[in-house]
């Protein structure tokens, strides 16, 4: 019986890396043992910073209802006005909630003020 050789599936396995790691800069791009590296390492970073995006944009949305809230009611902070929405039976998340403050000051001064009843009453 003849002997099976693995060229095709090793060739295949380095390109797939190579294709992977094209772009970078140097042996980085072009040498499989120095590309598997870098894939490898691009592959963790990948990983970690999905998640810290979601951190990061749930960070923005805060800053920027805050904002807009205390330009509302300087008196109001932004833990107060999530308590009042939760009061006043409104749930909107705060990806929403930033975007209505950026581009639609009004509507978003209307849940101001409806929070800021159900907080009083």
């Amino acid at each position: 019986m003849s002997r099976t050789k693995g060229g095709t599936v090793t060739h295949a396995r380095h390109k797939k890396i190579i294709k992977a790691a094209k772009g970078y800069y140097g042996r980085r791009k072009n040498v499989f043992k120095v590309a598997t590296q870098a894939v490898d390492k691009a592959n963790q970073y990948a990983t970690r910073d999905r998640k810290n995006r979601k951190r990061s944009f749930r960070a923005l949305w805060i800053q920027r209802i805050n904002a807009a809230v205390r330009s509302h009611d300087e008196a109001l902070t932004y833990s107060r006005f999530i308590n009042g929405l939760s009061l006043a039976g409104i749930e909107v998340d705060r990806k929403v909630l930033a975007d209505l403050a950026v581009h639609e000051p009004e509507a978003f001064g209307l849940i101001v003020k409806q929070a800021q009843d159900a907080l009083a009453a």
